[in-house]
């Protein structure tokens, strides 16, 4: 199971990465919750422009299985949608790098700090 170390985690499988800038970040599922969802047919998010808060659904992802909900890691304003979502195939290819699903200008910049790092992730899908 692919676990980068440079990420933060939330117990529902998303994760998130601050970008350069500090307040920026971008968001996705992890490896554990793409392999448990089974072949990604489909990806729809919210738009741009959206305000998120902590936990609040910002979108879904159907696969063959199920369709699930995604949760916003950290409150912020959605930014923008990954336009090579339009194949959800590389959510299930690619899911820390081309598959990222929206990029995200965080609210608080520390709360992503109060995320599970890599190895309390490992714990909690029983790594």
């Amino acid at each position: 199971m692919n676990i980068p170390e440079n990420l933060r985690y939330t117990k529902d499988h998303e994760w998130i990465k601050l970008l350069e800038d500090g307040s920026t970040a971008l968001v996705g599922i992890t490896d554990f919750a793409q392999s448990e969802l089974g072949d990604i047919v489909f990806v729809e998010l919210k738009a741009a422009g959206t305000v998120l808060k902590e936990h609040e659904v910002f979108g879904t992802v159907e696969a063959v299985k199920t369709v699930a909900d995604l949760f916003a890691p950290v409150s912020g304003e959605l930014l923008a949608v990954n336009p090579q979502l339009e194949s959800a195939e590389i959510v299930n290819e690619d899911p820390y790098e081309k598959g990222w699903l929206v990029k995200l200008k965080v609210a608080d910049p520390a709360a992503v700090q109060g995320l599970l790092d890599a190895a309390a992730y490992r714990q909690l899908i029983g790594e």
